[in-house]
């Protein structure tokens, strides 16, 4: 069982020409691909005015999830770190957790930065009484190819300096295609962009507020497997708002019902009053789907989670397409903070 769960607290926020971690607490393609590494540290310093920082294991091939988790601590604990980023997702975040020192974060919370298996560590920090953000890291969306997508800079922006709410709106636009992160020519010009659709509203009109919780489909069935950070159902408080995303990994939509009906059959999906789900990326550099094919993909997708919801949590309002996640551009996230979905009027509000 988890600790007694404190309310999290937003932590203070930065300001520019203070020093920021870049760290890889999970996957290490940093050490692997420096193009869009390095592309997202140089944003960093010149769009947002920042310092990064990087650590031991930032860099090195195949560091064990104790040196990462040490390189976690040194930057919590380092009070001229005034925010952490991750480089990137990955698959193991998991097997950082035990190594981890809740004591360290709770003496110097900071804004932290990450999603995909992020998700790990931004569950962790709500569990320890901090809101982290999921969303911004440094080789894909400070690392994209020709420039800076502007929704994404704008949000990035407002989550990093300001605090309070913040309207999401949806992309005009959309990617969920990539390209050779080690060819050069990649990061020449931006990539294509296809025609948003907008948000699809689903369930009561009527409006939620309340706690975030949720991330990455797929990492949050590992913790529920190893029994990681998920607590109990009561852990939850009523009425909140979930957000999920499926990774380049495209799950099949019978895998995301069944994710979800495991998180129904625990009791976790009737605990929320509403759902954010992000537009689904249907296209990999493995699966190369056609446009047919991903719209099918996403059709699917959409129905998986609607059964799911049919069974467990029918009076829940469900919102899809919203641009956070594995898909370009990305809106940030707050997980433990505040969010405002509003059925009626069309309107999603988060506090940053």
């Amino acid at each position: 069982m988890l600790p007694l769960r404190p309310s999290p607290v937003y932590p203070p926020k930065p300001r520019p020409g203070d020093r920021v971690a870049v760290l890889s607490p999970s996957s290490d393609l940093a050490a692997r691909l420096p193009l869009p590494y390095e592309l997202g540290l140089a944003r960093l310093e010149k769009e947002f005015g920042l310092r990064p920082v990087t650590y031991p294991s930032t860099l090195r091939k195949g560091a064990s999830p104790q040196e990462r988790a040490d390189d976690l601590h040194a930057a919590f604990a380092d009070p001229e770190i005034r925010a952490v980023f991750t480089t990137i997702g990955g698959d193991d975040q998991l097997t950082v957790l035990p190594h981890l020192d809740r004591a360290v974060f709770r003496a110097d919370p900071k804004p932290f930065f990450g999603y995909s298996d992020g998700t790990a560590l931004l569950a962790y920090l709500r569990n320890t009484g901090i809101v982290g953000f999921h969303g911004a890291s440094v080789m894909c969306e400070l690392g994209r190819p020709g420039a800076l997508h502007p929704l994404t800079a704008e949000s990035l922006r407002a989550a990093l300096f300001t605090s309070g709410p913040y309207d999401l709106r949806p992309a005009a636009h959309y990617t969920d295609e990539d390209g050779d992160w080690a060819a050069p020519d990649t990061f020449a010009s931006e990539p294509a962009m296809w025609q948003g659709n907008g948000w699809s509203w689903h369930g009561p009109e009527r409006v939620v507020e309340g706690s975030s919780w949720g991330g990455n489909l797929e990492v949050l069935s590992w913790m529920l497997m190893a029994d990681r950070e998920m607590g109990a159902a009561t852990d939850f408080d009523d009425g909140g708002v979930l957000f999920l995303e499926t990774s380049e990994e495209l799950p099949r939509a019978d895998d995301v019902y069944y994710v979800l009906r495991s998180m129904g059959e625990r009791g976790l999906l009737g605990r929320f009053g509403a759902l954010l789900m992000a537009r689904p990326k249907a296209w990999s550099l493995s699966q190369r789907h056609s446009a047919e094919a991903k719209a099918s993909y996403v059709r699917e997708q959409r129905a998986a989670v609607l059964r799911a919801l049919t069974a467990y949590a029918p009076e829940m309002v469900a919102v899809f397409d919203v641009d956070f996640g594995h898909t370009d551009p990305q809106l940030v996230i707050p997980c433990g903070g505040t969010i405002r979905v509003d059925g009626q009027a069309r309107r999603i509000t988060v506090t940053y």
